[in-house]
């Protein structure tokens, strides 16, 4: 940029979903969204605004949703699904006055969802059925959807269950939460040629029929405080199991989310927080 040159401001919203934190732009109105390179420097916690995901709010691309929305990854990298995120957008639209104090559509990457707003800061979402098929995940090397897929790599032998929410999940029951070895497993499993869109990586503790403890390490961003569609995928995995409810409470670092699946063949929902932190500018 020249000397004296005028940099472009423009507005965001720093938001969280059970302290999964992100960054909100407005781009209606066919606004570009930022480059890899603003969304690493946007999410950078020493240099910017600092957040797991960048959302954008963009103009609806079916005639009876409010919004669409967009997920960008800290390292710049887009996203398909992003459970916290959909309560953070819907609640966004709320105080904007774009969607009304009940019941409305939200436009994802992948998909239509519905969303309930049941208090001032918690919102229902729909997030679709789980899909265990192993080419929708996708995950590559076995022929039908298991219970338990079974990976040697580097010598470390590795059990999980898998499932897309509209992003690909890997799910790890484990004794202790707080003692699994997240980083070292999940770094295995994600780049491994197992999983060619690489995965997101759950360590899950079964408490009780009712309640699941949670970690959840993510691909482009690292271990979060909270991913819904992890909360989601963990819960699919342990209900398909027979380990826990169909009505189950998933406790994860920064809060607890509900999740809700009545049976294999309906839609599963979430719900849980979605909160305003601060309003700012960054230059582009």
């Amino acid at each position: 940029m020249s000397p004296g040159a005028e940099r472009k401001m423009r507005r965001f919203s720093k938001m969280h979903g059970a302290g999964n934190d992100f960054v909100v732009l407005d781009l209606r109105g066919g606004l570009a969204p930022p480059a890899a390179a603003h969304c690493r420097l946007l999410a950078d916690r020493h240099f910017g605004a600092g957040c797991d995901q960048i959302l954008t709010v963009e103009d609806p691309r079916e005639s009876g949703s409010v919004a669409s929305y967009r997920i960008w990854n800290s390292d710049g990298s887009s996203s398909q699904q992003c459970g916290n995120g959909a309560r953070c957008i819907a609640a966004w639209l709320v105080r904007d006055g774009a969607a009304g104090e009940g019941n409305f559509a939200l436009d994802s990457p992948l998909d239509t969802h519905q969303v309930e707003r049941l208090s001032e800061q918690h919102y229902r979402i729909g997030m679709g059925e789980p899909r265990f098929d192993p080419d929708a995940i996708p995950l590559r090397g076995f022929p039908g959807a298991r219970d338990q897929y079974v990976l040697d790599i580097h010598d470390t032998v590795i059990g999980f269950g898998a499932v897309s929410m509209g992003n690909p999940h890997a799910v790890i029951e484990v004794d202790d939460v707080d003692a699994a070895p997240v980083d070292s497993i999940a770094s295995l499993l994600q780049s491994h040629e197992a999983f060619p869109e690489s995965v997101n990586v759950g360590f899950a503790q079964v408490e009780s029929r009712g309640r699941i403890r949670l970690r959840v390490y993510e691909r482009g961003a690292g271990e979060t405080l909270a991913c819904g569609s992890g909360a989601c995928a963990a819960a699919a995995v342990l209900m398909r199991r027979g380990r826990v409810d169909r009505d189950v409470a998933v406790v994860l670092p920064g809060g607890e989310l509900r999740i809700v699946w009545p049976s294999d063949d309906a839609p599963l929902s979430m719900s849980g927080p979605a909160a305003f932190v601060y309003e700012g500018e960054w230059a582009q």
